[in-house]
Formats: structure tokens, sequence, C-alpha cells
């Protein structure tokens, strides 16, 4: 679940958070997060840093609101060994 999670974080990198001074300096994800959950991580999680402890927790804490194509490349994820 942990690696889930910070399949999560990664996603924010792609998208420029308010909150997140330079989420594009971020090592965290794939392009297929990054695309898919970008939005979803915004809409719940915008006030964390992308590399925090607090976005991980964010994203557990609304893993059953994110959109369908999030759930699908976060399970492509997981599945890939997180790569």
């Amino acid at each position: 679940m942990r690696s889930l999670i910070l399949a999560f974080s990664l996603i924010v990198v792609a998208t420029p958070v308010l909150a997140a001074p330079d989420a594009s300096a971020s090592k965290r994800g794939n392009k297929d997060l990054k695309t898919y959950c970008s939005g979803d991580a915004v809409t719940f999680c915008s006030g964390n840093d992308p590399d925090s402890p607090e976005m991980d927790a964010c994203f557990k804490t609304n893993m059953d609101k994110i959109s369908e194509n999030c759930r699908r490349a976060i399970t492509a994820y997981k599945s890939g060994g997180g790569k």
C-alpha cells in the first residue's frame, strides 16, 4: 500500500500545484500516473508538497474518491513493481 501511496504523490509532478514551489523537480511516479492522477492530486491534496508524507496520507484517505483512470494507472504502476 505504501508504494501505491507514493505513486499517487508522483502524479502531482506534472501539474503545477500552488502549495508545491517546484513540483516539476520531483522524481516520483511515471508518465501515466502524472497524466491520469494530476487532477485528483490537485482536487484532493493541493495543499501538500508532492514528495511529502502528508501527500501520501492524503491519497490514502481519498482513495475511494479518485478517478477510474487514476486507479488504473496506480494498479499498472503497482503491478509493474513501481516503475
